[in-house]
C-alpha cells in the first residue's frame, strides 16, 4: 500500500508494565487502583479478557532491567514511589493471558544488551507456540545504567552502538528462527520412528562481531516463525533500526504537530528501507480519562490529578532523559544544550513541547504532565467525545492507532471498552470483531509469515544466505 487508507480503523493497545508504577506516578495510592496486584496472575487474566471484549489489537507490556537512579543518584525516590520497581519479567505472564483469550495479542519488551540471542529466540518461539502466533517482540536496547552496572559493565554501550549490537543480535534471532529448519522439516512419521527429517534442519553458521552461533535451532517453526517485531526508538538511529525491522512502532508525542511529523519520517524510512509507507502499524501514546458524561470525566482526571507523586514522576523523567532532574529547580526549563546518553527522542520532544507555542515546560510542569499517563496526551471527556478525538489524531496525522497508559488499572482500560469502544464502532472507525490468524496477520491481514521484503525474509534458506 502507498497511500493512506481512509478507510481503515482506528487501533487501539493497552500499555502496562509488571510492576505497581508504571506510567503515573502515586495513583497506586487510588483507592480504586489495583496496580498493586501485579503479583496475582488474576490480575493479568481479567485485563486480558477486558481487552479482548474491547478488540484491542495487543497488550504492550513493557519491562526495565534496572532502577530509575539517575535522580539524584540514588534508588530512594524510585523505591519509595513504587517507580518501576519493583519489577517482574513480563514473559511469565503471557502463557496464563493467552489461555483465557482467543484473539488478544501480546507484545513482550526484552532487551538485546545483557542475553545471548540463542536461548532468547527458543523462548520467543516457545511463546508462539503456546499462543498459536499471538506474540510480538518489543526490540529494546536499553537506557538504563543500574541495568549496565549490575550486569558487570560500567555504563551502557553509547547510543548508536546500541543499534548496531541489536542489529547483530536480531540477525542471529533471524537465522535461526527463518533458516534453520524447514517448513517441512516436521514429518511426525509414527510407522518410521522418524519425528524431524535431518536433512531439513540445518546449521545457521553465524560468525560475527558480537556473537558465534554454528549450530541449528532448538525449536521447531512456530506458526509466525519470527514473532511480530514491535520497537519504540524515535531517534534518528533507532529510526532506521525500526525502518529495516519493525512491524509496529509505539511513539511519544506529545503533540499532534510532533507526532505528525514523527509518523512522516517512519514512513519515509520505511519506504528508504525497501518497504511500504504502511508495512509499519504507528501507535501513539495516550492516556484516556472517560465516563459517561463530559463532567463525569473530568471530575474524575482532577481526582487523578490529585494523586500525582513529583518526586516519582521526576525519577522517571531522569530515567527517561538520563538527566539528573534533581540538580534543577522545579521551575527550571530545559535548555538546547543537553546531551543524554538514554532515550534521546524523549529529551528532544520535551524541548519541543510547550504550554504555548514558544515556551519550553518547566521541570515542574513535566513531572505535572507525567503525574497522569506519563509521556503522552491525555484526553478527557465523555465517550463520544473521545472517539472524536481519536478519530481526529488519526486522520490528522496518519498515525494508525494509540498505545493506551492507565491512570489506574485496570479501571482506565475498563472505561475505554465501556465508554469509547462502542462510540468508536458506531462510527464505523473501529472493528466490531478480529481477524482470523496470527497477530501478523490481524495487524495486515496477508498471512502468518514475515513479507518478503522485510529484512528476516533474506535470511531464509531459499534465499541461500543460511546453509
Amino acid at each position: 500500500m502507498t497511500v493512506k487508507d481512509p478507510q481503515r480503523h482506528v487501533r487501539l493497545n493497552a500499555f502496562d508494565m509488571n510492576c505497581v508504577v508504571h506510567q503515573s506516578p502515586g495513583l497506586w495510592r487510588h483507592p480504586q487502583d489495583q496496580a498493586d496486584r501485579y503479583n496475582d496472575l488474576e490480575y493479568w487474566t481479567h485485563l486480558a479478557q477486558v481487552l479482548e471484549k474491547g478488540k484491542f489489537d495487543s497488550l504492550f507490556i513493557a519491562d526495565v532491567l534496572g532502577t530509575y537512579d539517575v535522580f539524584g543518584s540514588t534508588n530512594e525516590i524510585p523505591l519509595s514511589a513504587g517507580a518501576q520497581v519493583p519489577v517482574n519479567d513480563p514473559i511469565l505472564l503471557v502463557s496464563a493471558m493467552a489461555a483465557v483469550t482467543k484473539n488478544l495479542g501480546f507484545g513482550i519488551t526484552a532487551g538485546t544488551a545483557y542475553e545471548h540471542p540463542y536461548p532468547f529466540a527458543r523462548r520467543l518461539a516457545t511463546l508462539d507456540h503456546l499462543t498459536k502466533g499471538r506474540v510480538g517482540w518489543n526490540v529494546v536496547t536499553g537506557y538504563l545504567p543500574s541495568a549496565a552496572r549490575n550486569m558487570g559493565q560500567e555504563d551502557q554501550l553509547e547510543h548508536d552502538e546500541r543499534y548496531n549490537h541489536a542489529d547483530e543480535y536480531l540477525e542471529v534471532v533471524y537465522k535461526l528462527l527463518e533458516g534453520s529448519w524447514e517448513d517441512d522439516a516436521v514429518v511426525k512419521d509414527r510407522e518410521s520412528g522418524v519425528y524431524t527429517d535431518p536433512s531439513k534442519v540445518h546449521e545457521i553458521r553465524h560468525e560475527g562481531q558480537h556473537f558465534k552461533v554454528p549450530g541449528i535451532a532448538i525449536t521447531e517453526p512456530s506458526p509466525q516463525r519470527t514473532p511480530v517485531i514491535f520497537q519504540a526508538g524515535a531517534s534518528a538511529r533507532g529510526m532506521r533500526f525500526a525502518a529495516e525491522n519493525a512491524e509496529a512502532v509505539f511513539v511519544s508525542s506529545p503533540t499532534k504537530e510532533i507526532l505528525t511529523s514523527t509518523v512522516a519520517k517512519i514512513r519515509d524510512a520505511a519506504e528508504a528501507a525497501g518497504r511500504g509507507r504502511y508495512d509499519i502499524r504507528i501507535y501513539a501514546m495516550q492516556t484516556v480519562i472517560t465516563a459517561a458524561t463530559t463532567e463525569e470525566a473530568q471530575a474524575k482526571y482532577r481526582d487523578y490529578a490529585s494523586y500525582t507523586d513529583i518526586n516519582g514522576s521526576l525519577a522517571l523523567l531522569s530515567g527517561w532523559t538520563g538527566i539528573d532532574m534533581s540538580q534543577f529547580d522545579l521551575d527550571d526549563v530545559i535548555g538546547e544544550d543537553v546531551k543524554s546518553n538514554a532515550i534521546q527522542s524523549s529529551v528532544e520532544n520535551f524541548k519541543k513541547a510547550s504550554g504555548d507555542a514558544d515556551k519550553p515546560w518547566t521541570i515542574r510542569q513535566m513531572a505535572q504532565w507525567i503525574g497522569v499517563g506519563g509521556f503522552g496526551p491525555v484526553t478527557v471527556g465523555s465517550g463520544a467525545e473521545v472517539a472524536d478525538k481519536l478519530i481526529e489524531w488519526v486522520d490528522d496525522t496518519d498515525v494508525d492507532g494509540f498505545n493506551l497508559a492507565y491512570a489506574i488499572t485496570p479501571g482506565t482500560f475498563e472505561d475505554v471498552v465501556e465508554f469509547v469502544v462502542p462510540q468508536l464502532q458506531a462510527r464505523g472507525s473501529y472493528p466490531t470483531d478480529y481477524e482470523p490468524g496470527t497477530l501478523r496477520n490481524k495487524l495486515f491481514g496477508r498471512g502468518d509469515k514475515l513479507p518478503e521484503n522485510h529484512k528476516a525474509a533474506g535470511f531464509r534458506l531459499h534465499n541461500s544466505l543460511v546453509r
